[in-house]
Order: structure tokens, then C-alpha cells, then sequence
């Protein structure tokens, strides 16, 4: 059996996911099923908020490093009269 065939499984059509959801119902039963997908949701949300504050610091980084450097001028500075002078 060629290794790369064991890998190539496929997408997951509907049967499989049947089959998931079911070994899921009683791996977990009935009354933990609410909390588990509870914590799903938290967790997807978690997920999705640090990935929106990555893209958004890598955005902010990148305007950053595109953004052209302007250097203030550099003021000219005029010789002081010696109090002698006067």
C-alpha cells in the first residue's frame, strides 16, 4: 500500500459528517452536548477576534514600513554676538 494513498482521503461528504455527529452524541451524550458546543462557540469567536487583531497589527505594520520618512529640517543656527561686541 503506497503511503500517499492513505493520506488522500478526500473531502468529508455528508455520510461522514452523519457518522462524526453520531460518535460525537455518544462519546460526549446528550446532556454534554450544549456545554461542548458552548465552548466551541467561545472558542471559534476567541479565535476569530485574535486573527482580526493579527491582520489588523500586520496592516498597520506594513502601512508603517511603506509609509515615506520626512525629516524635520534642520534649523540653521545664526552666531551669537559677543557681549564684548557692543
Amino acid at each position: 500500500m503506497n503511503p500517499t494513498s492513505i493520506l488522500a482521503i478526500g473531502p468529508l461528504g455528508t455520510p461522514e459528517m452523519i457518522i462524526i455527529g453520531i460518535l460525537i452524541l455518544v462519546l460526549f451524550g446528550a446532556k454534554k452536548l450544549p456545554t461542548f458546543a458552548r465552548s466551541l462557540g467561545k472558542s471559534m469567536g476567541e479565535f476569530k477576534k485574535a486573527r482580526t487583531e493579527f491582520e489588523a497589527e500586520l496592516q498597520n505594520a506594513q502601512e508603517e514600513v511603506e509609509r515615506p520618512k520626512i525629516t524635520p529640517p534642520q534649523e540653521k543656527r545664526q552666531p551669537v554676538a559677543n557681549v564684548e561686541d557692543t
